[in-house]
């Protein structure tokens, strides 16, 4: 028993969603030239598996700032706000994690795999990860992230979404940039 009380817990990660979000910058393509706008999915909320070591992050429409520009949905879509657009999940490093010292830094490269219109895809983000105290660590981009433009405009949800925020063509590249806190819970 006193060897179990000596080893030390692994922490349960979690973002916390009132400080956790992404910001975006989308280019409109107008007649009049680009003109770029700035977008934020707030509110970002996570899962942990049972090891905890996987986070899930389900994305929903009402956590993009597209209904603080066109208003409340027509009680026949409020519906639509609730449902995961989009489902992304990483591994994190817990030991590395747990590790770090309050003001260290470490920079790790995460794979994410997304969910989203019934495909699957997996990509690398460098994130940065700095404990802030004992019980929190805030992650950002360690570099520079930018989306296809393209390929997010086949995507059937972020056309719904450009089409409700009145975009015909949007630019090659969209920015993105994270900001989210972890917390021990």
């Amino acid at each position: 028993m006193a060897l179990f009380a000596a080893l030390p817990a692994q922490a349960d990660w979690r973002l916390e969603p009132e400080q956790s979000s992404v910001q975006a910058t989308i280019v409109e393509i107008t007649r009049d030239g680009p003109v770029p706008h700035s977008h934020a999915v707030r509110q970002l909320e996570s899962y942990s598996s049972a090891k905890g070591s996987i986070l899930t992050l389900p994305l929903r429409l009402r956590q993009t700032d597209l209904m603080d520009r066109v208003g409340s949905l027509p009680s026949w879509l409020s519906a639509v706000s609730d449902t995961v657009l989009a489902s992304v999940s990483t591994q994190l490093p817990l030991d590395r994690l747990d590790a770090l010292a309050v003001d260290e830094s470490m920079t790790e490269t995460l794979i994410l795999n997304v969910r989203a219109d019934g495909q699957n895809r997996q990509g690398p983000l460098k994130a940065q990860f700095t404990r802030e105290s004992d019980d929190t660590i805030r992650v950002r981009n360690a570099e520079r992230v930018a989306l296809d433009g393209r390929e997010l405009t086949n995507n059937q949800a972020v056309r719904m979404i450009l089409t409700m925020l009145g975009y015909e063509e949007i630019g090659d590249e969209v920015p993105v940039e994270l900001d989210a806190v972890l917390v021990d819970r």
